[in-house]
């Protein structure tokens, strides 16, 4: 992934595409050591830091014109205490490698987002999740981390170590220090058992909330200029096995979902006017299925179409109010979609700026094709969102400013106070992070 994020003559880029900067300077430590005494030095030199995982954040959150911090040598796992059922792992470690080293333990994590390109830092300081009735975030699974902090001296923090740093640098945005490790609460090996299936878009409204009690893990897909959806349930299995056989994955994961999705787009860009009759076609593309398997072969899966993207979390309560909400602007907007939204669900959670922090929390995300103008529906979407208290994620686009997270965030002084005593100097800042937390 490393090589997407690096651009010609020392210019670096995001996986969307739609954020470059030019760094003073990059280094790739070796060791924790390495990376405090670089930042040690970086204070000496005036400059500002920033560590970049694999670039999937939409939003500037990892671009720094100071020294940028490679961590693609902090990588594997230190440690698995299976009496107290925690993994160890360095930050750069990517969540792909994570997950399958856990697999061949006999170990998993409780809940996932559903890509594993991204580094385990780089995916919990952003507040990455999947979908869950019971189980939250990937930060909320965080049981300790170890960063660097701006005086280049390593903080360890926890439960019971500075508890008052553990509630907010589990998803901290970068803002607090450099992640160098993270240890993940792990459970034995389980089976998922999924079932994918179609549903009118008003069936699933009416349904949602029985749709999200019934069900471990509740998802769905609607694609805009139709009534279809595609929707997703996964719930623990005692088995038996029974992964999407081969030939088929290929045909759906991989040509359907990845290839001919990609064409479509390729063709919806060319000509936008085409694009609700694709959206038809689409929508009714993918059957139904059912299949069982270990976690991140159900909760993850390939996506190699490039997009951008924003999304928001919303009050539970809300979410179909914004959906209906969200449809009836697209019907009578003129915009043309060719991506379909992604509704998921997280519990509440304690962490001080997590997208589900306080509340119940649905997730509504909006996607457009890379290359594509997005901002009339972004901008027109995020008024919706907005309208219902709705809380960006961190990594992915939005418009909103600390004046505004301020309000929807409860604990938003917490967290700016703990970063004035860490970060006294702001070496941690940057243009994202001085508009959603001020100066």
């Amino acid at each position: 992934m490393s090589s997407a994020a690096n651009g010609k003559n020392g210019t670096w880029r995001n996986w969307g595409g739609n954020v470059s900067a030019r760094p003073a300077r990059e280094v790739t430590p070796a060791s924790v050591d390495e990376l405090a005494a670089a930042v040690r030095q970086a204070a000496e030199d005036g400059l500002r830091v920033k560590a970049v995982g694999t670039g999937h954040s939409f939003t500037s959150i990892a671009a720094t014109d100071g020294l940028l911090i490679r961590p693609q040598l902090l990588t594997g796992i230190r440690h698995i205490d299976r009496e107290n059922m925690t993994v160890t792992v360095e930050a750069g470690t990517p969540l792909k490698r994570l997950n399958l080293a856990l697999a061949r333990e006999g170990l998993s994590l409780t809940n996932m987002g559903d890509i594993m390109e991204q580094t385990v830092s780089g995916a919990t300081s952003t507040g990455t999740h999947g979908t869950g009735r019971d189980s939250a975030s990937i930060a909320a699974q965080i049981k300790g981390l170890e960063l660097v902090i701006a005086d280049g001296s390593v903080l360890t923090c926890s439960e019971k170590e500075n508890p008052e740093v553990f509630a907010a640098a589990r998803i901290g945005l970068g803002a607090l220090g450099i992640v160098t490790a993270i240890t993940f609460a792990i459970e034995p090996v389980f089976l998922l058992t999924a079932r994918e299936e179609p549903m009118p878009f008003e069936k699933v409204l009416a349904d949602f909330e029985e749709l999200h009690t019934e069900n471990e893990h509740f998802e769905f897909y609607w694609f805009p200029h139709t009534g279809n959806t595609n929707t997703k349930r996964n719930n623990r299995s005692v088995g038996p096995e029974k992964p999407v056989p081969q030939l088929r994955g290929w045909f759906e994961d991989e040509f359907l979902s990845n290839g001919v999705f990609q064409v479509a787009n390729w063709v919806g860009r060319a000509a936008p006017a085409a694009i609700p009759a694709i959206a038809q076609v689409s929508s009714k593309a993918l059957s139904a299925r059912t299949y069982t398997d270990i976690p991140y072969k159900v909760f993850t899966s390939p996506r190699r179409v490039r997009f951008v993207e924003m999304e928001f979390a919303v009050p539970r309560t809300a979410v179909t109010d914004a959906l209906r909400e969200l449809k009836a602007m697209v019907d009578r907007s003129g915009l043309r979609v060719s991506f379909p939204v992604e509704v998921r669900t997280a519990p509440a959670d304690d962490i001080t700026l997590s997208t589900a922090s306080g509340r119940d929390s649905a997730y509504i995300a909006v996607h457009m094709f890379r290359g594509t103008p997005y901002q009339r529906y972004f901008t027109a979407a995020e008024r919706i969102f907005v309208a219902h208290e709705g809380r960006p994620h961190w990594g992915k686009l939005h418009a909103r400013d600390a004046e505004y997270l301020s309000r929807v965030y409860p604990r938003f002084g917490e967290f700016t106070a703990l970063r004035d005593r860490l970060d006294p100097d702001r070496r941690f800042q940057n243009d994202y992070l001085r508009r959603v937390l001020g100066a």
